[in-house]
């Protein structure tokens, strides 16, 4: 009753469609949301995401160095032509950090019922530039890695990792631009243990942001830590 009289006072949108939602609808109306182009990713330990993370660290990795398979997990497929690229929009650009916590937390739920992601013990999120992130006022990667990490009952640590190196937009970069452009961007604030580290961001695209974050970590705390990767969407070619 109340969401009712509020809807009336202030009525809702659909982020894809637009269409006024119902009292019992959130973010998305029940068609779209009943069409999210999802990607199941977080039921299979080896995916395309995965495949694509793990191949830019075994370009970086040294001869004779261990490696452990990064995981990776996604909500949906991120595409220039598919409306439910507005969602991360909303997020990243929009402010609209409720419909963020909430598909975060979908997500979250979801690989918490998945035995692989049972023994990750900590959530870290990609940190934006410090003057980025004023100008922004949040850091959306952070939003999402505080309700993956409630999902999952662990702690999240906003704090792990810093960004000493501005960079500019990476939208227009090819792939090999992209790596070129966050290496060394990242360093570790302070130490702490782990055995499964998850990172966080909002979009991947090549994957090299998240690559970057994952090296610093690995070359901080050793072979023995398992890093995998979780983002609200995944690019699709």
């Amino acid at each position: 009753m109340i969401q009712e009289l509020l809807d009336l006072l202030m009525p809702r949108s659909c982020l894809v469609c637009g269409r006024r939602l119902g009292s019992q609808e959130r973010h998305l109306c029940i068609w779209c949301a009943s069409d999210a182009p999802l990607t199941y990713y977080w039921e299979r330990p080896h995916n395309p995401m995965a495949d694509s993370l793990n191949a830019i660290l075994e370009r970086w990795r040294q001869e004779g160095e261990p490696m452990q398979y990064s995981y990776a997990s996604a909500y949906f497929f991120y595409h220039q032509e598919n409306p439910y690229k507005l969602i991360p929009r909303a997020l990243k650009y929009h402010r609209n950090l409720p419909a963020g916590r909430f598909f975060a937390s979908k997500l979250g739920a979801l690989m918490a019922s998945r035995p692989h992601w049972a023994d990750v013990d900590l959530v870290i999120p990609v940190p934006l530039h410090p003057l980025r992130k004023w100008r922004r006022g949040y850091n959306q990667a952070e939003v999402l890695a505080e309700a993956i990490a409630k999902e999952m009952g662990v702690r999240m640590d906003a704090k792990a990792l810093k960004r000493v190196r501005r960079t500019g937009s990476q939208t227009r970069l090819d792939a090999e631009s992209r790596l070129q452009n966050v290496l060394g961007v990242f360093r570790l604030r302070h130490p702490f243990q782990a055995k499964h580290i998850l990172l966080v961001d909002d979009t991947f695209t090549t994957g090299s942001t998240l690559a970057a974050c994952h090296q610093t970590l690995r070359s901080a705390l050793g072979h023995s830590v398992r890093i995998s990767v979780a983002t609200l969407s995944v690019v699709q070619d």
